[in-house]
């Protein structure tokens, strides 16, 4: 059964309760966050349908929200996500090539995670950071002005990372 921990749950409450009765929807966004954050990295139906039920919405309103907004993953990903903007600005600085080349490095195309689970490739609409064009977010952070280097040296340090972790 999907539950949210007794932290989580809090926030949860905590969430919910900045908005007005009957307007619990409005918190929809970051509970989905939460639950992204607590189950996995991704969101599952069933997790969609625990959000629904504890806004006291229908599932069908969760999905809609979180099938449109690329920042929610509705399948499993690896533990480091490559989220290259595909949109004008970055595709007339090369993110197809960009995008090409962490495919073919990586052996994996768009929407795509490596077989041991390390990285997933994704395309998505603007960052907001179209002035350091191609770019990516990868996490929290940006990387900007790409190039084939700097992929090589992001691949090398998210791999250096999870060889220290092990």
């Amino acid at each position: 059964m999907v539950k949210f921990s007794d932290d989580k749950i809090n926030k949860v409450n905590e969430i919910i309760a900045r908005y007005p009765e009957g307007k619990q929807k409005s918190a929809l966004l970051p509970l989905l966050h939460l639950a992204q954050e607590e189950f996995g990295n991704w969101l599952d139906v069933p997790v969609m349908d625990y959000v629904a039920e504890l806004l006291q919405i229908t599932p069908i309103e969760v999905y809609e929200v979180a099938t449109f907004y690329s920042m929610y993953n509705l399948k499993p990903v690896g533990k480091y996500m490559f989220e290259v903007c595909q949109t004008g600005p970055c595709m007339l600085r090369g993110s197809d090539d960009i995008i090409a080349y962490i495919g073919t490095k990586l052996g994996i195309k768009p929407g795509e995670t490596t077989a041991d689970g390390m990285f997933t490739l994704k395309t998505v609409e603007c960052l907001g950071a179209c002035g350091y064009a191609p770019m990516m977010q990868l996490g929290k952070h940006f990387r900007e002005h790409l190039t084939k280097e700097k992929v090589d040296q992001l691949i090398e340090e998210c791999r250096s990372k999870a060889a220290q972790n092990n």
